[in-house]
């Protein structure tokens, strides 16, 4: 292969290497692919093979190492779980329909009635409850602390 012309080879190998990335997702055949593609200026300014391959190579090391960890932390945050359906009703505020009992009642919890009971005092209705678990259809309550009171 010709001088001219290994560019174009490096710079191939970055594109599979970039196309690969997309199924893997994981950031290490795109930091290699930034070492490709260092490899491909290296070869366009004339540089011989061997200066080439240790350019491609420090360039890929030096972003598998620096970047690749910090796009990792950027696009991969765990951000806290969305509950979803009734376990998503846990500390939200309610407002007991009638007495609210161990025994029973019922609660108006984010525009819908729901069973609940406490797990002792009677609420009375009209009363601000907080729910403190979902057992089946049941929520239990517990009444809502008002500052100052």
């Amino acid at each position: 292969m010709s001088g001219g012309q290994a560019w174009m080879v490096w710079l191939g190998v970055a594109l599979v290497l970039v196309a690969i990335e997309t199924v893997t997702v994981d950031f290490t055949f795109l930091m290699l692919a930034g070492g490709a593609a260092g490899g491909a200026i290296a070869a366009a300014v004339g540089a011989p093979p061997v200066v080439q391959a240790i350019v491609g190579g420090l360039v890929a090391i030096a972003l598998l190492a620096i970047v690749r960890p910090w796009l990792k932390k950027r696009f991969t945050a765990t951000n806290a779980p969305q509950l979803m359906g009734a376990a998503a009703n846990v500390g939200r505020s309610a407002i007991a329909i009638d007495r609210v009992n161990p025994a029973g009642g019922q609660v108006k919890l984010a525009g819908e009635t729901w069973s609940a009971r406490t797990l002792g005092d009677d609420i009375e209705p009209g009363e601000e409850v907080v729910v403190d678990s979902i057992e089946g259809a049941t929520a239990i309550v517990r009444r809502a602390h008002v500052v100052g009171s």
